[in-house]
């Protein structure tokens, strides 16, 4: 009975983690590995395990770092089931589409280029149809319902507040007479965030595999976000520029809405037309909006009495790539909602192209930026950008709103696991290396007797936990 770590070591992306039990071998989480171009390449690497032995996957949220490699272990043999929430499934169903979507066009973008050298063409990781494909796969469970994952393997999800469906792990293994609570903290909402609940706590567990994210850093308290974001807009106002804001589209793009929605007398939107410009953006507010039995309090409240929580009087949802393009011919008053968030592909580089170098334009980062991104070069502050082989200036304001996070910060961590009796072993994943250590020093200061930082490929044995 053993963990063994093949993602989200030592970084954030590429979430995957293969747990055996007897002769089960069950995966939690199958990610992208996301950041530089370089460091996409190894998407394409061959797995580290044989995806036909794989018996089932457990997948803790719809995020593509979590995700984004689950039609890749189908093509190359996994026929086994993907647990998770329902409302993950539906959220996958609209990124996995999109990203094998976007994987043909950036093959076919590398093909003319490599046509040119006379090199070998080459194929997209997964197509638009195999990302739809692999859905069949998928089975949905409830939050607090207990199912098996496979023989020896109990599973139940918890509330985990990160994004709509997103889960923490308790899988619960028996092997002859030896038993062992594993937990999964999955990416941990930050407390307090609209909309959804705050992290379920987790009462017992043998091991615990926690994210680090932002294990270094504490937030800022949701007020002083709020009127961070308030200035950024107003000052807007005054220099008759447009608004660009790259955005996950899951979870951040809602979570805009939403405030938007709650500050838009005091913040004076009405003088702006407010773009939400991504197809995957619009239809996962549309499964946000299905599933209000997730919502908070305030939502819920906002729900029963006014109905939809995201919509806004001079809200354009622009579909078509004609709708997309008609925007950069306007030179000021939109605020522009696009993906991907970390500026890697999508439409916001198109935005970014035709406003970046405007000094009377304002670029709001409102996630986190995975280094070598050209989103984390913005908030780095680079005085250029490359997009499409070209360099340009970046000559528009730059903000990176504070606190406006999806993920615990250090504190919201150390009292999640806290709150766990017994104080069970821990390994830290999914941070870079600082915010990792931070949270490791924490945590034994605390009185944590066991933290492990794995390395990639490390086993744990389970019987020494």
């Amino acid at each position: 009975m053993d963990i063994q770590f093949f993602g989200a070591t030592g970084e954030v992306t590429g979430s995957c983690y293969l747990v055996t039990c007897g002769d089960q071998r069950v995966l939690v989480d199958c990610g992208l590995i996301q950041g530089s171009r370089s460091h996409e390449k190894h998407n394409r690497d061959d797995f580290p395990l044989d995806p036909v032995s794989i018996d089932a996957v457990v997948l803790t949220h719809a995020h593509l770092d979590h995700s984004g490699r689950l039609p890749v272990l189908i093509k190359r043999g996994f026929t086994g089931r993907i647990h998770t929430h329902p409302a993950t499934v539906d959220l996958c169903e609209i990124m996995l589409a999109d990203a094998g979507y976007l994987n043909e066009k950036e093959a076919q973008w590398e093909n003319k280029r490599r046509n040119r050298k006379k090199k070998d063409p080459v194929k997209p990781i997964f197509t638009r149809k195999e990302a739809l494909d692999s859905i069949e796969q998928f089975v949905g469970h409830e939050y607090d319902e207990l199912f098996e994952v496979c023989s020896g393997i109990t599973c139940t999800l918890r509330d985990a507040g990160h994004i709509l469906g997103s889960a923490i792990v308790e899988l619960s293994l028996t092997e002859d007479s030896l038993r062992r609570k594993l937990v999964f903290s999955g990416d941990l909402g930050n407390p307090g965030a609209p909309i959804l609940r705050d992290p379920h706590p987790v009462s017992s567990a043998d091991l615990v595999v926690m994210e680090s994210t932002y294990g270094d850093r504490l937030h800022r308290p949701w007020s002083s976000t709020w009127e961070e974001m308030g200035e950024v807009i107003a000052n807007a106002n005054s220099a008759h520029g447009n608004i660009l804001i790259p955005a996950f589209t899951i979870g951040r793009t809602q979570l805009l809405l939403y405030t938007f929605r709650e500050f838009y007398a005091e913040w004076r939107l009405d003088n702006w037309s407010i773009v939400l410009d991504t197809p995957m953006g619009i239809a996962a507010t549309e499964v946000y909006e299905r599933y209000p039995r997730l919502y908070d309090a305030s939502a819920k409240r906002i729900h029963t009495t006014d109905g939809n929580p995201f919509d806004l009087p001079n809200f354009y949802a622009s579909k078509s790539s004609e709708d997309s393009m008609k925007l950069n011919e306007l030179d000021s008053g939109v605020i522009v909602i696009a993906g991907s968030g970390m500026c890697t592909g999508g439409r916001i580089k198109h935005h970014l192209k035709h406003n970046i170098s405007g000094a009377q334009n304002k670029i709001m980062i409102v996630g986190f930026q995975a280094r070598g991104t050209t989103g984390r070069k913005l908030v780095d502050g680079a005085s250029q950008i490359r997009l499409w082989d070209r360099d340009y200036a970046v000559n528009a304001q730059v903000h990176t709103i504070g606190g406006l996070s999806a993920h615990a910060d250090q504190d919201d961590l150390c009292n999640w696991f806290g709150a766990i009796n017994g104080s069970p072993a821990c390994a830290l994943v999914h941070g870079e290396l600082r915010a990792a250590e931070s949270l490791e020093s924490r945590l034994i200061e605390q009185g944590v007797q066991r933290v492990m930082r794995p390395v990639y490929g490390q086993k744990i044995d389970l019987a020494d936990c």
